[in-house]
């Protein structure tokens, strides 16, 4: 089958790997502008195009995919089908070139977390199964009938990033299995079912930050969720303390919760760790990362900042 490759973070590296290695003829691979990043702000280019290049396959970055030119340069390839991975909303007239039409991967079970981020949404809302979905596309986001769907289970401390790394490599076979199967005709679309449907929108740095009132279950899911990125966060000595790791604290610390305000820090023993107060249960940090500072384990952040019991994280009260 004759494709068009669509897709730009690392995410989409594996399908575009498993698809160039198939059968199939990979006509030209479609990504993102280069953008500046880094201090230096130097142009950097999205993971598909270094792989792309790496493979010797043709590379398309339109600075816009809705200007007629990039349409009429897709036309005249003369694809089958478009295979989309965490790609821009094709307008109508993209969506009309492939006689087959196009094919997207989405990590979740459709029609559950429609969005840009449905991993991140699903690890910080406590899910404990979540999936993977193959789907026509359509002008709706997220919103085509489904082809194929595969549930994954979600480990208890698996991070966004952990589970993100799991889901590209399923969902690359998956997007083969999907392609082969529609070149056979073995493969019957079904509609999704919109009574169904909840969202999954794109993160800000402020969906990171830690509100202590919370129980400690509902914080660790969220820090969880939002490692790598956009990366949990709380204030401590008025600077600002990443959180990447955290465990619920299984030590009975009843009185303590009691006279203690969400925040403020119940033990803080180079042995025994550091448990701070939440809104219900305490909560072990076992890595942070002060600012300006490496990563470190949570003793360790006790041990050189003489983190003391009754000390408080968070932003103080206003």
């Amino acid at each position: 089958m004759r494709l068009i490759f669509m897709g730009t973070p690392q995410f989409a590296v594996p399908t575009l790997r498993r698809l160039a290695a198939s059968d199939h003829q990979i006509l030209a691979v479609v990504t993102n502008p280069d953008r500046p990043q880094g201090r230096g702000r130097q142009p950097a280019s999205p993971p598909v195009k270094s792989i792309a290049l790496e493979l010797g396959l043709e590379v398309m970055q339109p600075a816009s995919i809705k200007e007629p030119e990039f349409a009429d340069q897709l036309q005249a390839l003369r694809p089958d089908l478009f295979a989309v991975v965490a790609f821009s909303i094709l307008p109508r007239r993209l969506l009309r070139i492939p006689p087959l039409g196009s094919v997207n991967l989405h990590p979740s079970l459709l029609p559950a977390y429609r969005g840009a981020a449905p991993i991140i949404w699903a690890v910080i809302n406590g899910e404990t199964e979540t999936g993977i979905t193959t789907f026509r596309l359509n002008p709706r986001v997220d919103a085509g009938d489904l082809l194929l769907q595969r549930r994954v289970a979600i480990d208890p401390d698996e991070t966004a990033g952990e589970l993100d790394a799991r889901l590209r490599e399923q969902g690359a076979d998956m997007m083969l299995e999907t392609i082969d199967r529609l070149e056979a005709g073995n493969i019957e679309p079904l509609p999704q079912d919109d009574a169904c449907v909840s969202r999954a929108p794109k993160l800000t740095r402020e969906d990171g930050h830690i509100d202590w009132n919370q129980p400690a279950a509902a914080i660790r899911n969220r820090i969880r969720g939002t490692n790598p990125v956009p990366g949990a966060f709380t204030e401590w000595n008025g600077n600002p303390l990443k959180i990447h790791r955290a465990r619920l604290c299984e030590t009975d610390l009843d009185a303590d919760l009691d006279r203690s305000e969400p925040g403020c820090v119940l033990v803080a023993d180079p042995r025994q760790g550091l448990v701070i107060a939440t809104g219900e249960g305490g909560l072990e940090l076992s890595e942070v990362q002060p600012a300006g500072k490496k990563s470190m384990e949570g003793i360790a952040f006790v041990r050189g900042y003489q983190i003391a019991p009754g000390d408080r994280f968070g932003a103080p009260p206003a």
